[in-house]
């Protein structure tokens, strides 16, 4: 399938989920030309299914991160972690957003309800990690909640000793327990997201395939960069996905075709398409494996979750 079986797509035309699944499992395959070589042919590589574990942990810390808001930063930590816990890994989500919204996403939590959250784990010395979490009705996919209370913890970290060190410390008990821990980080490059990228392991970064979405990425390559001068010297950039991608649109196809450009193999070959089966999930509190297993949307996810543990160390078991 070519890219120019798009083109002639009309304007407004409704999105199906259906419809681009082949470009979007494989974009890279298909030539395009817009007056200039944006993307030459990139094969996408077949990943296998991931072995059985014999055991579990130490778990690869990653944080998902984009001073941007509205990218898909919370869902896909939502259903990467689902989709990894499909093939059998121990999974924490962590969200590290006072927004709230993958409590919400995750379980249909009412995140003003919780009398513990991932603030309490950080402020309060007689709160453990096992006093916060949350078991999930997904299998081997736990949660450590958030709401509002976290915004709070900016200021307060500020006089603390080794405060960008405090979500590191906090998790440290649990490590051993998971496979993988994906940290949902808020659309900023304040203390919190420091926090984050002071306790992983690597970064994924979500990019809209949008133009005001490459806006900032230098930004964040900058504190990506100092932490790991600073802070933290294990932390790698694991990789960039490309979400909300509409390959109809000539737009996104440029788009797709810079971030490639810009950062090369970082970019996975699994890119997530727009489609209104996302939002309907996290009205439903599910991720998109369950609520609706057999859609487009569910099976990149999948083949994402292959490709990410495919590009770990141990294949996601343990950093």
């Amino acid at each position: 399938m070519s890219w120019s079986e798009y083109d002639d797509v009309e304007p407004g035309a409704p999105i199906d989920e259906d419809v681009p699944d082949s470009p979007a499992s494989n974009p890279w395959g298909a030539t395009r030309s817009t007056g200039a070589e944006l993307q030459a042919k990139r094969p996408k590589p077949e990943y296998p299914e991931p072995e059985p574990l014999d055991s579990h942990g130490p778990a690869r810390i990653v944080a998902l991160c984009n001073q941007k808001g509205g990218v898909g930063k919370t869902t896909t930590t939502i259903n990467l972690g689902a989709a990894i816990a499909e093939y059998g890994r121990r999974v924490l989500l962590v969200d590290f957003d006072p927004q709230g919204a993958l409590s919400v996403g995750l379980g249909r939590l009412d995140p003003r309800e919780l009398e513990l959250t991932v603030y309490n784990l950080l402020m309060e010395r007689d709160v453990g990690v096992e006093d916060v979490l949350l078991k999930t009705d997904i299998d081997g996919l736990d949660l450590i909640p958030s709401n509002i209370d976290l915004s709070a913890a900016e200021v307060q970290l500020v006089g603390e000793v080794a405060r960008e060190q405090m979500l590191a410390r906090a998790l440290r008990p649990v490590v051993q327990d998971y496979d993988v821990v994906l940290i949902d980080c808020q659309p900023s490059l304040g203390l919190l997201t420091v926090n984050a990228l002071t306790a992983s392991d690597g970064v994924v970064v979500p990019l809209e395939c949008e133009f005001f979405a490459l806006r900032g990425v230098a930004l964040l390559m900058d504190t990506i960069q100092k932490v790991q001068e600073r802070l933290n010297e294990q932390l790698v950039i694991d990789g960039f996905l490309g979400t909300m991608y509409d390959p109809r649109t000539l737009h996104a196809r440029e788009v797709l075709a810079t971030i490639i450009d810009g950062f090369g193999d970082k970019v996975y070959g699994t890119v997530i398409n727009r489609t209104v089966r996302f939002p309907d999930a996290t009205v439903a509190g599910e991720p998109i494996t369950r609520f609706d297993t057999a859609s487009a949307g569910a099976n990149s996810y999948r083949e994402l979750a292959k490709e990410v543990l495919a590009r770990w160390p141990n294949s996601g078991h343990g950093a």
